[in-house]
This record gives structure tokens, sequence and C-alpha cells, in this order.
């Protein structure tokens, strides 16, 4: 069995914008496995030198203005990088960063938003998600060693949003949806925290608008999704709000898993 380690996950909203914040919570619990997305820079120009000094390797799949990943890593380099889909037409959008460490294959996410019920947007969403589905299934059995983690930008259950009445006729809460992390799982990929915590309210976004955070009205639409060797290997889930408190904070919170 592999050695344990830990992988924290983290839509940061701009590294650069909350550079000070990510370099803080890393120095602070030294995850072996940091997965960034919305990094929103070029490759060469993402601040590698801090992580550096803190002891990560930097993988990148960057890009300006919005989207782009970042993976890093301690104790060993990631081996088999791949930016984007594994095949076919690159995506539009720089989304996807998968790596392997300590054995496992570990896919960086960040999921299309969706913007809006019935628009290109929200069929580029569901799409990209079959798309993925397809590579999985396609690449991994269901003992292979294997971690979905990032934004997903759906929020799975009524216990993952603040209130089932708001979010009709939006999305993030759709069948189709659903549907799609349905696809996932039927693969034998597992949602981590759930494992561990059964409880409504458990957000990992909460809007900067509207006083949402003040109010704790959030959604849980950050994940670490694993396949059954790791799913059983995890130890423990942790949504972090501290950081939502902190000067410029992302409105998303790190998310970090604990595995044996």
């Amino acid at each position: 069995m592999s050695a344990p380690f830990s992988l924290m996950t983290w839509n940061v909203n701009s590294i650069r914008a909350r550079l000070d914040n990510v370099l803080t919570y890393l120095d602070e619990h030294q995850p072996d496995v940091a997965c960034l997305q919305e990094t929103k820079v070029e490759d060469q120009l993402f601040p590698r030198v801090p992580f550096m000094e803190l002891g990560y390797q930097v993988a990148l799949n960057g890009t300006k203005g919005y989207a782009g990943v970042a993976t890093l890593t301690k104790r060993a380099k990631p081996e088999d990088v791949q930016l984007g889909f594994a095949e076919g037409k690159p995506d539009k959008h720089r989304r996807i960063l998968a790596c392997t460490f300590a054995g496992v294959r570990i896919y960086n996410l960040y999921v299309p938003n969706g913007t809006a019920l019935g628009t290109d947007a929200f069929t580029y969403k569901l799409e990209w998600l079959e798309r993925l589905r397809v590579e999985l299934a396609t690449r991994f059995s269901a003992g292979d060693s294997v971690i979905l983690c990032g934004d997903f930008n759906v929020a799975r259950d009524e216990r993952d949003v603040w209130s089932v009445e708001a979010m009709a006729g939006c999305t993030h809460f759709t069948p189709e949806e659903h549907a799609a992390l349905d696809g996932f799982e039927q693969l034998g990929l597992r949602d981590c925290f759930r494992k561990h915590d059964q409880a409504a309210g458990r957000f990992t976004w909460f809007d900067y608008r509207d006083g949402c955070w003040e109010k704790k009205h959030g959604l849980r639409i950050d994940y670490v999704y694993a396949s059954a060797p790791m799913y059983e290997r995890c130890a423990e889930v942790v949504h972090d709000w501290e950081p939502r408190e902190w000067d410029t904070p992302s409105d998303h919170v790190p998310v970090t898993a604990k595995f044996s």
C-alpha cells in the first residue's frame, strides 16, 4: 500500500489575487498535494517560486481571464502529467490537469459553470462532463487508484444547497447535472466527504453578493471523488471555512482529504 498522504483542493479565484492567502494556508497545513482551480494566469506568469520555496513541485495548465488549474506536490514530482482531455480535440478552456502521485492518478478539475439553463454554455457543461466520464470509463478499472477533485459546479443533493426553492431554474442543481454525477458514481467513484459527514449545510462556496457568507447561504460544489481503493483509505475530509474570513478571500473554501 502507498504511504499516507493529504490532498487539498481549492478554487482560489485568481492565484495572483489570492497568493498570500494560499501561501499562508499551505505553510500552515502542509498538504502533500494541492490542487488549485481558477488560477486565471498563463503558465509563464504563474508565481512558481514562492511555492517551490515551500517545497512544492508545480504542474500547470493555465490561461488568462478565467479557468486554469495547477497541481502542487511534495515528496515526489507529479508523473505522467496530462493537460486537458487525454484524447480528441482540445478543450476550449484549460480545466483539467491529471497526474500520478504516489501511485494514485489524480484529476484536478474545474468543471464548466454552465451559466444558465437552455444556453450553449449549459450544453457545453453537460457534454464536458460526459466526455470526462467516457475517458475515465475507457482508461481505468474499478480496482485502480483514482481521485477526482476540484470545483464541480454541481450541488449533489438537497443537503448541499442553502435553499432548494432558491435554486429552482438555476444551474448547479438540475436533474441533468445530477445525472452526470450519477455517471461517475456508476464507474465506482464515490464522494469522500459523505463517507464521514451526512449533515446538511456543509458548504464550500459562498457568493460574494447579498451577504451570503454572513447568512451562510452557500452550496457544496467542491468534491473529492475516489475509486474504491482510495475511498477505503480516506480517513477524513475537512471543509475549512476559516480562509473565507480572511482579507480578499476566494468565494470557495479549501477542502482537504487525508488518505491512510
